[in-house]
């Protein structure tokens, strides 16, 4: 063994970079806030109490993490997480509780164009935050 090895360090892993982002995207946490605004007043007249509460779980975190994003603080990952994590729980109720045919197919197309996708975004401005990135720097 050569001791070129044996005198050598372990280099630390280095942190993936973050998500190259368009400009755009800081925006969307807040105009998806706005999007459920309808949707909650549909719930809330068809005495759906239960994905009301969530939904307005959804709308608080997505408001939190906007303003996390607004003043570039790092605390933005723990906004995205929780966004994320109310949203993969909401798809994943959505399709455990559609019924057959197309209810379950609009669970899916849901989940998959909409809720699951925001997750990812969400949590790819959480993580532009925590670095200390800001969407013009990039």
């Amino acid at each position: 063994m050569s001791t070129v090895l044996l005198g050598a360090r372990p280099t630390p892993l280095a942190r993936p970079a973050a998500p190259a982002l368009p400009a755009w995207a800081p925006r969307v946490p807040a105009l998806a806030a706005l999007a459920l605004l309808p949707w909650l007043a549909v719930l809330a007249v068809c005495h759906e109490t239960a994905w009301v509460a969530l939904d307005l779980g959804e709308l608080t975190a997505l408001l939190w993490l906007d303003a996390l994003l607004r003043r570039g603080s790092p605390a933005a990952l723990r906004a995205a997480r929780v966004v994320a994590l109310l949203l993969a729980g909401d798809a994943l109720a959505d399709i455990g509780t559609a019924g057959p045919g197309l209810p379950l197919l609009a669970a899916l197309v849901m989940a998959g164009c909409v809720e699951l996708p925001l997750a990812a975004l969400c949590l790819a401005l959480g993580r532009r935050a925590a670095s200390g990135l800001r969407a013009g720097r990039r």
